[in-house]
């Protein structure tokens, strides 16, 4: 038969590194992700501020013809004909 010896005992360590890199990273992810959607959402508002504000404008300045145009008429209506 076969002889059998028995392997002295061992310990094994297994140490855990790293996976502070990964968490930092992860964060400064995160960060630039939101400091991006702030300035995209605030250029948004800034953008549709402006349209707004053109548009109104761009009404005044169609209503001031208007008033313009209706003046005008009446005064042509009062000149008497030659």
């Amino acid at each position: 038969m076969a002889d059998y010896q028995e392997r002295p005992a061992t310990t094994t360590i297994i140490e855990k590194r790293g996976g502070g890199g990964t968490m930092v990273a992860v964060l400064l992810l995160v960060v630039v992700v939101a400091i991006a959607a702030f300035f995209l959402i605030g250029s948004e508002s800034r953008k549709d501020s402006a349209v707004e504000s053109a548009a109104t404008q761009v009404g005044q300045a169609a209503s001031d013809v208007g008033d313009a145009a209706k003046d005008a008429a009446g005064t042509v209506k009062e000149q008497p004909a030659n």
